[in-house]
């Protein structure tokens, strides 16, 4: 990887692409650090910590801190991931949009809008339900002390009204921010501000834990260096998976068009096994918080709030089993929307090509098929393992919740994905660029 940086340096089309995506990124960390006057710095953080709840400090740690310190960026690029995920899905069972997504270049524009206009009713509601958990929104002045209400003339609504604009632009901002990488820059943007936003998190912990050692104690040090080491391991396990691809290899028999032969040449379809990335890691752990987001904000489910909390607290029996359920769900979900069987069969079949010793049409694509269960299976376990085996493993190593949470495994997974994509992205330009001067 550091050479393919090295030669992306060297061409100076993508090393201001490179440029142009580090400032961009840099006014993201910056949004990070702007807080928003009338509400108190770390309040919110307090209460993630309180609360234990694992999703919001996944969220957390993927905006940099930002949300847990109630800066202009606390949402992050949570609202726009979240309506790009209600779109594809919606894509599949609505017509009217899988016609669209079909339509070119015009239907991805119209779907982009629609996509937006999702994110800004996401950005608000979620805002909202920032203030109601955090912030003592709808309760009465004066109970929480995040809210400093006499910038607002005492006026709830207001101080209400002011948070939700002032994050959702946040958010839209960010959300922007992330186009011009995907235009102007190099790989993809949301992809990469969740990446920085994760290492930045890790930066900032791993600063603050240097940051305690003193002459007569030298544990954090050695805590720090052994968390490190373990996760280069762990970092070695996920790249090793990741990577890791089913090759089924295709035949295609010679044709004879006029005076010419075509085909004769056989090629592969590779099957990853981690095809469906983080998606089922970040909607599992999402499903299983949202309970007890709902029910914290009607005072009437105290009770029922404090049934889940015992229950369904992060680490008990029921919340793994819950957890590892939600998790083979959404990856076989998944599996079914990326990869269509009898589409890849027809495919295939009006090519002129076959699998070896399996026969063209329905035979095929229910081999495909049975090919994609197993290895989805495998996918499935694999990130069950994730989701719970690094955690175990690095609280030998540490009980500092901010390292863990800094190191949480699906940030370790989404971490390692982007890292991957983009030192591909970084190949693709050098390779175009090589190709282009040829040419000329």
């Amino acid at each position: 990887m550091f050479e393919t940086i090295k030669n992306a340096f060297l061409n100076k089309d993508i090393r201001k692409k490179i440029i142009i995506t580090l400032l961009l990124l840099l006014v993201f960390r910056l949004g990070c650090y702007i807080p928003v006057p009338g509400l108190a710095r770390g309040f919110i953080e307090e209460q993630i910590s309180a609360t234990g709840n694992s999703f919001l400090a996944l969220m957390s740690s993927v905006t940099g801190g930002a949300l847990a310190n109630g800066t202009l960026f606390a949402l992050g690029i949570g609202p726009y991931i979240n309506a790009s995920i209600i779109v594809e899905l919606l894509t599949v069972g609505i017509p009217a949009l899988e016609r669209l997504s079909k339509q070119g270049e015009e239907g991805r524009k119209k779907i982009t809008t629609i996509t937006r206009i999702i994110t800004i009713v996401l950005a608000v509601v979620q805002s909202i339900g920032i203030i109601v958990n955090f912030a003592g929104g709808f309760g009465s002045m004066g109970e929480s002390d995040a809210v400093n209400w006499a910038l607002f003339f005492n006026q709830q609504w207001l101080a209400i009204i002011y948070i939700t604009v002032i994050y959702t632009g946040g958010a839209m901002l960010v959300m922007w921010l992330g186009e011009r990488i995907t235009d102007y820059g190099v790989g993809n943007g949301i992809s990469l501000i969740i990446f920085i936003g994760i290492i930045s998190t890790a930066g900032d912990s791993i600063v603050g834990k240097f940051a305690e050692i003193t002459g007569n104690n030298l544990a954090p040090l050695f805590e720090v260096l052994g968390f490190l080491a373990l996760a280069v391991i762990i970092f070695f396990c996920i790249v090793y998976v990741d990577l890791a691809e089913r090759k089924i290899h295709v035949q295609y028999a010679k044709q004879v068009r006029g005076t010419k032969m075509y085909g004769g040449q056989s090629s592969v379809i590779p099957m990853k096994i981690t095809g469906s990335g983080v998606m089922p890691l970040i909607f599992a752990f999402a499903i299983i918080s949202f309970p007890s987001m709902i029910m914290s904000l009607v005072p009437a489910w105290s009770d029922a709030l404090a049934w889940w909390n015992t229950n369904f607290a992060s680490g008990t029996w029921a919340y793994v089993l819950v957890l590892v359920v939600l998790i083979f769900v959404f990856a076989f979900f998944y599996a079914q929307i990326q990869f269509n069987p009898e589409d890849v069969s027809k495919n295939i079949q009006q090519n002129g090509g076959f699998i070896q010793g399996i026969r063209p049409g329905k035979p095929t694509a229910q081999y495909l098929k049975k090919i994609n269960n197993r290895i989805t299976l495998f996918g499935a376990i694999f990130l069950a393992l994730v989701a719970f085996i690094p955690s175990f493993i690095f609280s030998f190593v540490t009980k500092d919740s901010t390292l863990l949470n800094a190191f949480s495994t699906t940030g370790l997974l989404i971490v390692v994905s982007v890292a991957l994509e983009f030192d591909k992205q970084l190949q693709s330009q050098i390779m175009m660029k090589n190709y282009k001067g040829f040419l000329k």
